[in-house]
């Protein structure tokens, strides 16, 4: 046998053992995913089913509980004594905001524009 022969004898051996591997592995994936899918549904069977619509929560008849709707306004920055003199954190406000005194929500002019590609004619 001359030497160009071997060689390819000995490469064409590993090449068909790197098949059966690559094959091998190939099936021990698959298998691995099939299982991983059948324990998911087995999971999912035994966790209880969604609520149906008769035992889902109600609003009340009153309308919707605790909402309260108001207007706030930011609170101004307390002014220190002397201007060399430092504020310090217990000196300020908890909030940076509070409730404005006019409670009343602001509409739009008439013959404003509105929000822009309203497709009015905008501020006249």
């Amino acid at each position: 046998m001359d030497t160009f022969a071997s060689a390819y004898l000995a490469a064409s051996g590993k090449s068909v053992l790197a098949t059966v591997a690559f094959i091998v592995v190939g099936i021990a994936l698959v298998g691995g995913l099939i299982w991983a899918f059948r324990l998911g549904i087995k999971v999912k069977e035994r966790e209880p089913a969604p609520p149906k619509p008769h035992e889902q929560p109600t609003r009340p008849g009153s309308g919707p509980a605790h909402e309260t709707s108001r207007a706030r306004e930011p609170n101004e920055m307390p002014r220190a004594a002397d201007e060399s003199e430092r504020l310090t954190p217990h000196e300020l406000r908890p909030t940076g905001s509070r409730d404005s005194a006019d409670q009343r929500r602001p509409r739009w002019d008439e013959g404003s524009g509105g929000s822009f590609g309203s497709g009015g004619p905008g501020a006249t």
